[in-house]
Protein backbone atom coordinates (compact mmCIF):
# COMPACT_ATOMS: atom_id res chain seq x y z
CA UNK A 1 0.00 0.00 0.00
CA UNK A 2 1.27 3.57 -0.46
CA UNK A 3 0.51 6.76 1.18
CA UNK A 4 -3.11 7.25 2.26
CA UNK A 5 -4.99 10.14 0.51
CA UNK A 6 -5.30 11.70 4.06
CA UNK A 7 -4.12 10.82 7.60
CA UNK A 8 -6.25 13.86 9.41
CA UNK A 9 -9.65 12.20 8.45
CA UNK A 10 -10.79 8.72 8.55
CA UNK A 11 -13.39 7.79 6.06
CA UNK A 12 -16.35 5.58 5.93
CA UNK A 13 -17.04 3.18 3.25
CA UNK A 14 -19.65 5.04 1.72
CA UNK A 15 -17.56 7.57 1.67
CA UNK A 16 -14.42 5.73 0.01
CA UNK A 17 -17.32 4.44 -2.56
CA UNK A 18 -18.00 8.35 -3.58
CA UNK A 19 -14.48 9.39 -3.58
CA UNK A 20 -13.97 6.12 -5.70
CA UNK A 21 -16.45 6.84 -8.54
CA UNK A 22 -15.18 10.31 -8.67
CA UNK A 23 -11.67 9.51 -9.02
CA UNK A 24 -9.82 8.75 -12.26
CA UNK A 25 -7.28 6.87 -9.75
CA UNK A 26 -7.66 3.22 -8.22
CA UNK A 27 -7.65 3.21 -4.28
CA UNK A 28 -8.09 0.56 -2.07
CA UNK A 29 -10.11 0.95 1.49
CA UNK A 30 -8.84 -0.60 4.61
CA UNK A 31 -9.49 0.98 8.47
CA UNK A 32 -10.88 4.54 7.19
CA UNK A 33 -7.85 5.10 5.05
CA UNK A 34 -8.10 5.51 1.57
CA UNK A 35 -4.89 4.20 -0.18
CA UNK A 36 -3.60 5.61 -3.98
CA UNK A 37 -2.58 2.53 -5.38
CA UNK A 38 0.51 2.54 -7.80
CA UNK A 39 0.66 1.98 -11.39
CA UNK A 40 2.43 -0.74 -12.30
CA UNK A 41 5.41 -1.66 -14.52
CA UNK A 42 5.30 -3.22 -18.03
CA UNK A 43 6.79 -6.59 -16.88
CA UNK A 44 3.88 -6.37 -13.87
CA UNK A 45 1.27 -5.33 -16.79
CA UNK A 46 2.32 -8.61 -19.06
CA UNK A 47 2.70 -11.14 -16.22
CA UNK A 48 -1.44 -10.59 -15.51
CA UNK A 49 -2.15 -10.77 -19.16
CA UNK A 50 -0.29 -13.62 -19.53
CA UNK A 51 -2.03 -15.44 -16.56
CA UNK A 52 -4.96 -14.03 -17.12
CA UNK A 53 -4.88 -15.16 -21.13
CA UNK A 54 -4.41 -18.98 -19.91
CA UNK A 55 -7.36 -18.60 -17.06
CA UNK A 56 -9.59 -17.46 -19.66
CA UNK A 57 -9.04 -20.01 -22.07
CA UNK A 58 -9.40 -22.99 -20.08
CA UNK A 59 -12.79 -21.25 -18.03
CA UNK A 60 -14.30 -19.86 -21.26
CA UNK A 61 -17.90 -21.09 -21.61
CA UNK A 62 -17.99 -22.48 -18.10
CA UNK A 63 -19.27 -21.67 -14.87
CA UNK A 64 -16.38 -19.43 -13.51
CA UNK A 65 -15.62 -16.09 -15.17
CA UNK A 66 -12.19 -13.96 -15.53
CA UNK A 67 -12.45 -10.58 -14.86
CA UNK A 68 -9.26 -7.65 -15.00
CA UNK A 69 -8.04 -5.84 -12.06
CA UNK A 70 -10.49 -3.15 -12.82
CA UNK A 71 -13.04 -5.70 -10.97
CA UNK A 72 -13.30 -3.80 -6.91
CA UNK A 73 -13.45 -6.97 -4.49
CA UNK A 74 -14.46 -6.25 -0.81
CA UNK A 75 -13.33 -8.48 2.66
CA UNK A 76 -16.79 -8.07 4.34
CA UNK A 77 -14.91 -9.66 7.25
CA UNK A 78 -12.61 -7.35 7.50
CA UNK A 79 -13.53 -3.94 5.32
CA UNK A 80 -10.71 -4.33 3.25
CA UNK A 81 -11.87 -2.92 -1.04
CA UNK A 82 -9.19 -3.90 -3.50
CA UNK A 83 -8.57 -4.36 -6.79
CA UNK A 84 -6.71 -7.74 -7.18
CA UNK A 85 -4.64 -8.36 -10.43
CA UNK A 86 -7.02 -10.50 -11.54
CA UNK A 87 -10.52 -12.56 -10.33
CA UNK A 88 -12.07 -15.38 -10.96
CA UNK A 89 -15.68 -16.13 -9.75
CA UNK A 90 -17.62 -19.32 -10.56
CA UNK A 91 -21.08 -18.83 -10.36
CA UNK A 92 -23.51 -16.21 -9.81
CA UNK A 93 -21.80 -12.14 -8.79
CA UNK A 94 -22.62 -11.64 -4.94
CA UNK A 95 -22.54 -7.65 -5.36
CA UNK A 96 -21.72 -5.88 -1.85
CA UNK A 97 -24.94 -4.22 -1.64
CA UNK A 98 -23.36 -0.88 -1.29
CA UNK A 99 -21.76 -0.67 -4.52
CA UNK A 100 -22.58 -2.68 -8.13
CA UNK A 101 -19.08 -1.90 -8.33
CA UNK A 102 -17.65 -4.11 -5.56
CA UNK A 103 -17.78 -8.29 -5.51
CA UNK A 104 -18.05 -10.23 -2.60
CA UNK A 105 -17.43 -13.83 -3.53
CA UNK A 106 -13.97 -14.18 -5.63
CA UNK A 107 -13.21 -17.67 -6.06
CA UNK A 108 -9.75 -17.28 -6.83
CA UNK A 109 -7.63 -14.17 -6.48
CA UNK A 110 -4.16 -13.47 -8.23
CA UNK A 111 -1.70 -10.94 -7.61
CA UNK A 112 1.23 -9.82 -9.47
CA UNK A 113 3.56 -8.84 -7.07
CA UNK A 114 6.18 -5.71 -7.13
CA UNK A 115 8.76 -4.15 -5.01
CA UNK A 116 5.95 -1.84 -3.38
CA UNK A 117 3.11 -4.36 -2.73
CA UNK A 118 5.20 -7.95 -2.62
CA UNK A 119 5.41 -7.58 1.88
CA UNK A 120 1.68 -6.63 1.33
CA UNK A 121 0.40 -9.23 -1.06
CA UNK A 122 2.06 -11.88 0.71
CA UNK A 123 1.66 -10.74 4.51
CA UNK A 124 -1.57 -8.54 5.18
CA UNK A 125 -3.71 -8.78 2.23
CA UNK A 126 -3.00 -12.82 2.07
CA UNK A 127 -4.39 -12.46 5.50
CA UNK A 128 -7.71 -10.37 4.77
CA UNK A 129 -8.44 -12.74 1.48
CA UNK A 130 -8.33 -15.81 3.51
CA UNK A 131 -11.36 -14.69 4.91
CA UNK A 132 -13.54 -14.84 2.45
CA UNK A 133 -15.95 -17.56 2.83
CA UNK A 134 -15.93 -18.41 -0.95
CA UNK A 135 -12.19 -18.28 -1.68
CA UNK A 136 -10.77 -21.50 -3.04
CA UNK A 137 -7.42 -20.49 -3.56
CA UNK A 138 -5.08 -17.39 -4.20
CA UNK A 139 -2.53 -17.29 -7.03
CA UNK A 140 0.68 -15.21 -6.00
CA UNK A 141 3.17 -14.64 -9.48
CA UNK A 142 6.59 -13.20 -8.45
CA UNK A 143 7.84 -10.32 -10.30
CA UNK A 144 11.50 -11.40 -9.50
CA UNK A 145 11.80 -15.26 -10.24
CA UNK A 146 9.71 -17.49 -12.70
CA UNK A 147 7.90 -18.85 -9.93
CA UNK A 148 4.18 -19.38 -9.21
CA UNK A 149 2.73 -19.57 -5.32
CA UNK A 150 -0.70 -21.15 -4.63
CA UNK A 151 -2.32 -21.29 -1.96
CA UNK A 152 -5.12 -23.31 -1.77
CA UNK A 153 -8.32 -23.51 1.05
CA UNK A 154 -8.92 -26.68 1.93
CA UNK A 155 -12.68 -28.14 3.16
CA UNK A 156 -11.39 -27.74 6.98
CA UNK A 157 -10.16 -24.07 6.47
CA UNK A 158 -6.68 -24.70 7.17
CA UNK A 159 -4.27 -23.84 3.55
CA UNK A 160 -1.32 -25.14 1.84
CA UNK A 161 0.77 -23.84 -0.38
CA UNK A 162 2.58 -24.82 -3.25
CA UNK A 163 5.35 -23.79 -5.50
CA UNK A 164 5.88 -24.08 -9.06
CA UNK A 165 9.05 -22.92 -11.07
CA UNK A 166 10.47 -23.11 -14.57
CA UNK A 167 10.12 -26.01 -16.20
CA UNK A 168 7.11 -26.94 -13.67
CA UNK A 169 2.89 -27.13 -13.95
CA UNK A 170 0.98 -25.80 -11.37
CA UNK A 171 -2.91 -27.44 -11.04
CA UNK A 172 -5.10 -25.12 -9.46
CA UNK A 173 -8.22 -27.28 -7.59
CA UNK A 174 -11.72 -26.48 -6.85
CA UNK A 175 -12.19 -24.71 -10.48
CA UNK A 176 -15.00 -26.73 -11.39
CA UNK A 177 -12.71 -27.48 -14.29
CA UNK A 178 -9.14 -29.38 -14.35
CA UNK A 179 -7.26 -25.50 -14.48
CA UNK A 180 -3.33 -26.02 -15.00
CA UNK A 181 -1.02 -22.97 -15.63
CA UNK A 182 2.69 -23.98 -16.99
CA UNK A 183 5.32 -21.61 -15.20
CA UNK A 184 7.47 -21.47 -18.81
CA UNK A 185 4.27 -19.98 -20.70
CA UNK A 186 3.00 -17.27 -17.86
CA UNK A 187 6.61 -16.18 -18.16
CA UNK A 188 7.54 -16.59 -21.89
CA UNK A 189 9.58 -13.69 -23.37
CA UNK A 190 9.04 -11.46 -19.74
CA UNK A 191 12.30 -10.63 -18.62
CA UNK A 192 11.94 -10.92 -14.50
CA UNK A 193 14.72 -9.45 -12.19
Amino acid sequence: MNQPVKRHHRYSYEEYLSHEEASNVKHEFLAGEIYAMAGGTAQHAALAVAVSSTLFTQLRGGPCVVHSSDLKVRVAATGLATYPDITVICGPIIEDPKSKHVVLNPTLLVEVTSPSSEEWDRGEKLSHYLQIPSLAALLLVSHTSQQLELIVRLADGSCTRTMASAGETLEIPNMNVRLSLSVDDVYAGIEVR
